[in-house]
């Protein structure tokens, strides 16, 4: 049977890092490599163009100091490598399109400078509109922004340059580790529109050295705790509610060894606000572990509101946010304003933390900015803003001690996505990260939902603000979901070497209720479906082309048992849509993943299209 669909095997990339690291490893061990007339490879784990490995060889152990010299003095990045007779040296904060001058220098003084030509950077790059400094500001660290449309993950320094730049859609927090590596969602979306297999554990040269899988998926952000296990933000296999679970994952193995659901500790639909839908009822975007309460606060979108609740037993114990619409049980957790000074509420916040000496603070996105339909703004009329909250647990009270971008109005409005940065007394950095116009005013709908319409504009401000003054701001094109300083090098281990691992399960995909009785019409699917299948090591992928409203099912079949995964072909409606990045510009396109968990054997692939069922000439065995 010839097959009219579109088979084939894809290596993850760590397996494809994996082989370039061997290629790399066996060059170098084939070769003479000193000082003098270095192994240099560009981009060598294939995802940061921006990248390089130097490596030679000397016959004592001795200290190495690599010099990347900026197109400013002050852009100038140095490191310092310890002592060995092998040097197999990761090269970071090149620029793009441009011939670096990178020196090594040898702890007793000898010295080479090599030139280091790279292309030109692609499309999917941030686009530098404005940045201003200060005299104030001489950070050295880079400005790191992470995707929230088609512009992908990349760090700027404090001339504008970018000097990291990653080439997968790797999104959502990046957290940086003890160790000096980053966590990081994959690029594996397991459901639309962000819900990811789970966490890449990578060093700056983009190299994985972990995959942690997550039954449930991974969403918006993770903390590492002291013990380096890793807190997640997840939600149930079964996907009937999304955005609202909490897990802790082994760090060695991705095990689960702790889970907490938010439906324990409040009830859906209790003080809702204007994004809330039942499914996604709470929206978590941002979580906080403060070992001095062993706590965690977390950040509701859907229910305006800062949360947080014990470690041990998940109970409930504040919510800051605006107590009108919430019920009279819960009204005992709100904290009531103090003193008469300038106040607002969060709504539809994001980015929530914890200060040294308990200070809240969080992004706030101020969405509608009311929890009464009837008085709800439009994004032109309203504000977003960085804002720290004094609370007091005893007393039950609260003040605004410190607010940034509410005077900036509509221009410094972002009705998603956003997130604020504590660097200490009275220094802040508060990124809005998804300004979005349509025509000249903030637009009411998604960026991402209006893919290609002219009148859409996005954009991101990110502002440094010491003792009240701006020190920094920069403005790029298009949506990120977050900003935070870091520097590229650290003193760890820079560049382990040796194959990442992949650690946790991807659970068992959802299957269809209830199968349909019917028998294959012995047709083969049609080509106009354009449908591919593609196998990975844990999972298949399945992306074709239908109609809005056509009945689809993908059955896997033999003579013993049948799954059957239901297809929505319906326009899907978003009403938070934090990453918009894997939205397909047609909505005729759809995918649908399906885990090689719970399946074991052979089976023939069929698909349900309306009245129905098409051979597609291939089998699975998982």
């Amino acid at each position: 049977m010839t097959e009219r669909i579109t088979y084939g095997f894809c290596e993850s990339l760590r397996a494809q890092q994996a082989a370039a690291e061997r290629s790399m490893q066996d060059e170098f061990a084939q070769g003479v490599y000193t000082l003098e007339k270095p192994y240099i490879r560009l981009n060598p784990y294939l995802i940061n163009p921006l990248s390089a490995v130097i490596a030679f060889r000397t016959e004592e152990e001795t200290a190495v100091t690599v010099t990347i010299f900026g197109k400013e003095k002050e852009g100038t990045i140095v490191h310092t490598f310890p002592g060995k007779k092998e040097h197999i040296l990761p090269i970071l904060g090149l620029y793009g399109g441009y011939d670096n001058q990178v020196e090594l220098r040898l702890y007793e003084g000898r010295a080479r400078t090599f030139t280091i030509r790279t292309e030109a950077l692609g499309e999917r790059v941030p686009e530098l509109l404005s940045l201003h400094t200060e005299p104030e500001y001489t950070s050295d660290e880079l400005i790191f922004v992470t995707p929230s449309l088609s512009a992908l993950a990349a760090a700027f320094d404090r001339f504008g340059e970018i000097r990291w730049h990653l080439t997968v859609p790797v999104i959502f927090e990046m957290t940086r580790l003890k160790n000096g590596n980053f966590l990081i969602g994959t690029e594996r979306v397991m459901q639309m529109p962000y819900y990811m297999s789970g966490l890449y554990e990578m060093t700056m040269m983009g190299k994985i050295v972990k995959e942690y899988s997550v039954p449930g998926g991974y969403h918006h952000d993770q903390w590492e705790m002291e013990d380096g296990n890793i807190l997640v933000l997840t939600e149930g296999e079964s996907y009937e509610t999304v955005e609202d679970m909490i897990v802790l994952l082994d760090r060695e193995t991705g095990e689960i060894r702790k889970t907490w659901d938010l439906k324990d500790c409040l009830v859906p639909g209790e003080g809702p606000s204007g994004g809330y839908t039942p499914r996604d009822w709470f929206h978590n975007n941002a979580l906080w572990y403060d070992k001095h309460t062993n706590s965690i606060t977390l950040s509701g979108r859907h229910v305006d509101a800062i949360i947080n609740i014990d470690y041990e037993t998940g109970n409930l114990n504040w919510i800051l946010g605006d107590p009108e619409t919430w019920p009279e049980d819960k009204q005992k957790y709100f904290f009531q304003r103090k003193g008469g000074g300038d106040f607002d509420w969060p709504y539809e916040q994001h980015g929530c933390l914890v200060t040294p000496n308990g200070g809240i603070m969080c992004f706030d996105n101020g969405h509608y900015r009311s929890k009464i339909r009837e008085r709800f703004l439009l994004n032109r009329d309203s504000f977003s803003r960085g804002v720290l909250y004094q609370i007091d647990r005893e007393a039950m009270t609260i003040e605004q001690l410190w607010q940034y971008g509410k005077e900036r109005g509509e221009e410094f409005f972002s009705s998603y996505i956003g997130n604020v940065e504590w660097y200490g007394e009275d220094h802040y950095l508060v990124h809005s990260g998804g300004i979005q116009y349509y025509g000249d005013h903030a637009s009411e709908k998604p960026a991402a939902l209006l893919q290609g319409d002219p009148n859409v504009r996005a954009e991101s401000i990110t502002v440094e603000v010491l003792r009240g003054k701006v020190i920094f701001e920069m403005k790029i094109k298009g949506n990120f979901y977050r900003a935070k300083k870091m520097s590229l090098y650290h003193e760890g281990e820079n560049l382990p070497l040796g194959e990442g691992i992949l650690v946790g399960r991807m659970g068992v995909t959802p299957e269809f209720g209830t199968l349909i009785p019917m028998k294959s019409c012995d047709e083969l699917l049609p080509y106009r479906y354009e449908a591919k299948l593609t196998e990975e090591e844990d999972r298949f992928v399945f992306k074709a082309v239908f109609e809005g409203g056509q009945m689809v099912m993908l059955m896997l079949e033999n003579d013993t048992e049948e799954h059957g995964y239901f297809i929505s072909t319906s326009k899907n409606k978003f009403n938070a849509l934090c990453c918009g990045t894997f939205i397909e510009k047609d909505p005729r396109n759809i995918t649908l993943n399906v885990n090689k968990e719970g399946i074991k054997g052979t089976f023939d692939v069929r698909v349900i299209v309306d009245d129905k069922k098409y051979e597609t000439g291939i089998q699975i065995t998982c």
